[in-house]
Parts: C-alpha cells; sequence; structure tokens
C-alpha cells in the first residue's frame, strides 16, 4: 500500500527518488488556497501540492468509499479518468489535462496501478483499465517485477501494488510473464529467509551487495502481494503466522512469514515506529494502517486486534493532519478488520474523508458534538506534545518537497526499520 503516502499518498516514491529533494526544495510548493484556485485541482480530494500525489491520494479515497458504500461524487471520478495518458499511464498528477503527456510526463506503476485499483471497484471503466494495463505489462522488467518508474528495479512495493491492480482487473497474476517470470516470483525474491534478523520480512529492495534488509513498509505491502490481493480487503481466514521453510518460500509461507514480522514489531507498542536522522522515533502512523490491512488479510481480523486499536486510540489527529489518503488508510484498515469506520475510536472516518472533498453536501459531513470535542481534546493534548502542528506535519511537508506510500503514501519512509 505510507503517504504513502506521502499526504499519505506522496510518500510512495521516497524510496526511489528521494535523491531529487533539494532540487524540489528549492521550488517551494504553492500554498493550499493558491492551488484551490489553480487548474487541475477541480474534483481532487484534499488541498495540499497533488504533485506528487494527487492520483495516488484520489485512488485511495475513492477506494475507501467504494469499499463503505458510499458512491463518490462524479466530479472526483471524473477528475482521476483525466489525469490518464493516451497510452494508459498515470502520472501523479498533471495540471492540464488538454495537453497530451510525452516524454517528459512522470509516469510511474503506483500511480497507474492504484487508479486501476479504484477505476475497477467502481466499474464502467473498462476500457481506462485495459489501456493502464497494458502499459503496465509494457514496462514489466524481466524479473516478473515493476519498479516505481518504467524500467528501474523491481521493488516489493511496487511489484505488490500492481499485482493488486491486475487482480482487481480480473487478470491472474501469475500468467502475466516477462522472460518467463512472474509478478510472484519477482516479489518472493524479496522474503527474506526464517533465520537471523528480520526472519520472515520482505525487503524493498536488495542493498548495492545484494543483501536483503527487513522492512516494514515492504513487508505490508509484501503480504498483501504475495496473497494476490489489492488495497481493499476483507477479514481473512485464520491461518498460521510463522515463518517456516528453507530456500525460496512458497506464496502462502512469505505471507505468513510477512504477517509474523508485522505481529512481532507491533507486539509491544501496538504500532510500527519511523526513525529519522538526529530525531527519536516516532509512531508510523501509515505503515501501522498498512500492517493492520496486511495482518488481517492473512489471518483475519484477531490478528490485527492490537494495532487497530492502537490506530482507534490514536490516529485521529494525525489523518486530521495529513488529509484525505490518510483519512481512506483508516478506513481501508477499518474494513480489513470488519470494524466499523463511522465509529472508530469516537471519530466518523467516512465523513471526515468526505470533508476533503468536493461537492460535498453539508448534511453528509455533519460530525456530532461529542466526536467533535473528543477530536479536539486529542488534537490539543497533541499540540501539546509537539508543538503546534508537530514533527509529523515537518516530516510530510519535507517528504512532499522531496519526491514521491502505498504504498505507499502515509508519512512514512520505505527505508526505515520499524
Amino acid at each position: 500500500m505510507n503517504v504513502r503516502r506521502r499526504s499519505a499518498a506522496a510518500l510512495a516514491a521516497i524510496a526511489v527518488i528521494g535523491a531529487a529533494a533539494p532540487a524540489v526544495a528549492a521550488d517551494p510548493s504553492p500554498s493550499p488556497s493558491a492551488l484551490a484556485k489553480a487548474d487541475g485541482t477541480a474534483g481532487l480530494y484534499g488541498t495540499s501540492d497533488p504533485t506528487y500525489d494527487g492520483v495516488w491520494r484520489q485512488s485511495l479515497a475513492l477506494l475507501a468509499q467504494d469499499a463503505v458504500g458510499v458512491e463518490p461524487p462524479a466530479q472526483a471520478v471524473g477528475w482521476l479518468t483525466r489525469q490518464q495518458c493516451a497510452d494508459g499511464a498515470f502520472a501523479p498528477f498533471r495540471a492540464d489535462t488538454a495537453k497530451p503527456c510525452d516524454a517528459k510526463t512522470a509516469v510511474d506503476t503506483n500511480s497507474t496501478a492504484a487508479a486501476v485499483q479504484a477505476l475497477a471497484a467502481l466499474g464502467g471503466h473498462d476500457a481506462a483499465t485495459g489501456k493502464a494495463l497494458t502499459w503496465l505489462k509494457s514496462v514489466q522488467n524481466k524479473d516478473g517485477g515493476w519498479g516505481y518508474t518504467p524500467g528501474g528495479p523491481s521493488d516489493a512495493n511496487s511489484t505488490s501494488v500492481v499485482i493488486g491492480a491486475l487482480t482487481a482487473a480480473g487478470e491472474k497474476p501469475e500468467q502475466v510473464t516477462k522472460g518467463g517470470k512472474s509478478p510472484y516470483d519477482a516479489l518472493l525474491a524479496f522474503a527474506l529467509p526464517c533465520e537471523g534478523d528480520g526472519k520472515g520480512a520482505f525487503a524493498f529492495q536488495p542493498d548495492e551487495k545484494g543483501k536483503l534488509s527487513a522492512n516494514a513498509d515492504a513487508t505490508a505491502a509484501g503480504v498483501l502481494g504475495a496473497l494476490g490481493k489489492g488495497l481493499v480487503t476483507g477479514p481473512g481466514k485464520a491461518a498460521d503466522a510463522e515463518c517456516a521453510g528453507s530456500g525460496k518460500p512458497t506464496r502462502q509461507e512469505a505471507a505468513a512469514g510477512g504477517a509474523a514480522y508485522l505481529s512481532q514489531a507491533v507486539a509491544k507498542t501496538g504500532h510500527l515506529t519511523s526513525a529519522l536522522a538526529g530525531a527519536a522515533d516516532q509512531p508510523d502512523y501509515g505503515n501501522t494502517a498498512d500492517a493492520v490491512v496486511a495482518l488481517a488479510a492473512q489471518g483475519g481480523a484477531e490478528r490485527a486486534a492490537k494495532p487497530l486499536r492502537w490506530l482507534e486510540e490514536n490516529a485521529a489527529t494525525w489523518a486530521k493532519q495529513s488529509g484525505p489518503a490518510a483519512w481512506a488508510q483508516l478506513i481501508l484498515a477499518a474494513h480489513a478488520t470488519g470494524t466499523d469506520p463511522r465509529a472508530f475510536g469516537g471519530t466518523d472516518l467516512v465523513a471526515r474523508l468526505q470533508a476533503t472533498g468536493p461537492d460535498v453536501p453539508t448534511a453528509s459531513v455533519t460530525v456530532s458534538a461529542t466526536t467533535a470535542s473528543g477530536d479536539e481534546e486529542k488534537d490539543k493534548e497533541k499540540k501539546e506534545e509537539d508543538g503546534g502542528l508537530g514533527v509529523w506535519w515537518f516530516v510530510g511537508v519535507c517528504l512532499v518537497a522531496g519526491i514521491g506510500i502505498g504504498f505507499l503514501f502515509s508519512g512514512r519512509n520505505r527505508k526505515q526499520q520499524p
């Protein structure tokens, strides 16, 4: 699925093109008020700069609404479909969709795969999803996987989100091959063995020496990918969550190993953490939400109970600061566990998400006095702890300035350890 996100969504590409941060940071993003008036944002969820996360953000919002039986506004769906290039690919954001995409248009696999999942869920967009899948297949790597950018080295997150797109569109990922390799072949190559540090986890990518290092975000994505599932899933059947076997794992063994790793990572505090250079470890809300989805998908709602409870008690302030992709991630976590997203720790997640979108009837976003009061009290406590908007707002701004999640998009860095 951080950010992200990554906004939760913008963080999907941080591990891939984070080195571009200085160049982007030198050209400050326009203010939300300026963006609201600019061409290209009518129909978009949220008011923050969509340059790096627009399509991902929108796709998560549409998926979350569809998952809970809410029909998204036609304007929002139209915004997403207009973002598609003629060859089927999606870039994170195109301000002028009347201008054809060209070689300078920064299309990517994550935005494209997320859009496929959203449009497939809504139905009636077969032409758009078909073109997107054709493009995704055209940029599949020889190892069977995908990188964030076309032709870039395969990574666990990108490969997993494309697997989800293939499944959502009714295709069988194991039959989508390149050089005799399927997406599952590529994904399982990122699974760590059942011994040593990080046993059972997934790595984002091998390092320069070919070594695999455990990564919580990649693990959450890898569990869903190994199960052949997308960003939206319900509780799975109870299954073992142990890292077992030797050599190359089966898909089921890899998913179980990944779930075991995530379970251990959240066992003490209920959440994953993100280590930032020069700063104390911080709770990683977006990756924790992704972990809830993965744990529930692999072994049922009970396996995700502890991190879900932590999110219910702590995540509203983060989502309020982070925007629509964060609200959507929490909705998807609730949906994966069979939890009511309209009563999530005293917060109506659905109403909060709808309030960030276009053409919202006043009645549909009314929040009870009790809920509002509870959120205000949590906000007050959070501000006292962090000083105003807090470190996560600052981190989010820096990350949006520096990249590009799903998986992505959540105020998270794929290469950080839990």
